[in-house]
């Protein structure tokens, strides 16, 4: 039978989670030109929906990702080699993913500590109602931000690590905040622990923006979810139908851009910053940067940020990469 448990960091709880999102949403809409962040997308509906646009056929990162775990799962549970092992994956999502690693590590006889870490309880529970049973494997759900989950691990067991950074996520930061953010992780682990990052590779355009502009329009209504969140928490009055969604690939960043345009002339009250916003007709409010790579980008990352490069993992139409490195230290 599964252990499952379910860990939360220790703080200030929802007020403060509330605050930080009020406090940022002021500064981004008083920014010139106007910006939101992208971590504030995966509230519970915007997990959900997160989740659909997946499963998309134009959404094509998560088949060719779920191509690469399938095919080296048990080869990298014998690279590692380890008998047991923490298995830790920073934004969880339903655990479809994990489920493949995880399965490489049991057929080769190793115990699996599971911990998954994310800001949102609803993943949770997709991730409970979607990993299999093992006698072999623990689950300690993690519900924090990712730094904090860390530590929470690190507090629990001294056992080698696997950090799971899937599904492009890396993408999200521009350059530098990629270094800072993999340099920050290599301070949070051991020397010898791994991390597993999965990298977007730069391809044709127009795959490239069919993927962020899905025809089922999901990812309008993931990104117009933000806007029904503001209206919920902080008491908006935006109108997300007087929005629309606008994903464009940047051939100078390397980058896929996300927006919301305001389609007519608006003023937007929000009650916990007792304050009107001001739209332009058109007038744009930036997202998300959705980075893509080459895999000298990789390497150049890897090197920058004190790991080792093991081995990049690509699937048949080199669409994808998941990167396994190393952690070097001096001991």
């Amino acid at each position: 039978m599964t252990h499952f448990r379910l860990l939360t960091q220790n703080g200030q709880g929802h007020d403060a989670d509330e605050e930080q999102l009020a406090i940022e949403v002021l500064t981004g809409l008083t920014a010139e030109p106007k910006h939101l962040s992208a971590k504030y997308f995966y509230d519970d509906k915007g997990s959900e929906i997160f989740q659909k646009i997946t499963q998309h056929p134009d959404y094509y990162l998560t088949n060719k990702e779920v191509e690469i775990l399938t095919r080296i799962s048990c080869q990298l549970a014998h690279l590692i080699d380890e008998q047991e092992i923490d298995i830790i994956e920073l934004g969880a999502g339903d655990g479809h993913k994990s489920q493949l690693i995880i399965d490489g590590f049991l057929k080769s006889g190793c115990k699996v500590n599971y911990y998954p870490i994310d800001i949102s309880e609803k993943a949770m529970v997709m991730l409970r109602e979607n990993i299999r049973p093992d006698s072999s494997l623990a689950i300690h759900g993690v519900v924090a931000e990712y730094f904090e989950g860390l530590k929470l691990v690190r507090s629990q067991s001294s056992n080698r690590q696997l950090v799971l950074f899937l599904g492009s996520n890396i993408g999200n930061f521009n350059r530098e905040q990629s270094q800072g953010f993999l340099r920050k992780l290599w301070m949070s682990l051991s020397a010898s622990d791994y991390i597993l990052t999965g990298y977007d590779l730069k391809k044709d355009v127009n795959k490239l923006t069919a993927a962020y502009n899905d025809g089922s329009g999901l990812t309008a209504q993931f990104n117009l979810n933000l806007l029904h969140r503001i209206n919920q928490e902080l008491g908006g009055n935006f109108k997300p139908d007087k929005f629309q969604h606008y994903g464009i690939y940047n051939p100078v960043l390397g980058a896929m851009e996300s927006y919301v345009l305001s389609t007519e002339k608006q003023e937007v009250y929000i009650k916990a910053l007792q304050r009107v916003f001001h739209f332009d007709a058109y007038e744009p409010i930036h997202l998300e940067y959705s980075f893509k790579f080459t895999k000298k980008d990789i390497e150049d990352l890897c090197e920058q940020t004190g790991f080792t490069l093991v081995q990049n993992f690509t699937d048949a139409n080199e669409h994808f990469i998941d990167s396994l490195w190393q952690v070097t230290k001096e001991v």
